[in-house]
């Protein structure tokens, strides 16, 4: 019986660490700050985002590719929050999207950006 139950804590102990050890998928709650997500949104991503991120910042209407609806639920579930934070980090360009994306690296720490994640995931 003792056997049984060591082989038992053992599995759990494996199933927890893979579960932990898998990517986020689509949808799944960003470790980041929503609310500083969004004062880091206002100051760097509205301009061509827009105040709701719909993509239709005052910047962002002058381009011939238009930002990202971030308020597009389908279009988003589709992007894991890593997906966000590469784009975001190394720019459109780094991951085959729109090269007039910037890249944020060296502008924005990681957690402003896992920030702006959280402040994504709740539009």
């Amino acid at each position: 019986m003792l056997k049984k139950l060591v082989v038992a804590a053992v599995f759990l102990a494996l199933g927890v660490a893979l579960y932990l050890a898998i990517p986020q998928k689509a949808g799944a709650s960003p470790s980041g700050n929503r609310a500083a997500g969004a004062e880091v949104h206002r100051a760097n991503c509205a301009k061509c985002h827009g105040p709701g991120g719909k993509g239709d910042g005052p910047a962002g209407k002058l381009l011939k590719t238009k930002p990202a609806d971030w308020t597009d639920k389908a279009r988003m579930s589709k992007l894991s929050d890593s997906d966000l934070f590469n784009v975001i980090k190394g720019g459109g360009g780094a991951v085959g999207k729109s090269k007039l994306m910037p890249a944020w690296a060296g502008k924005l720490s990681d957690d402003q950006i896992h920030d702006v994640i959280a402040f994504i995931r709740s539009l």
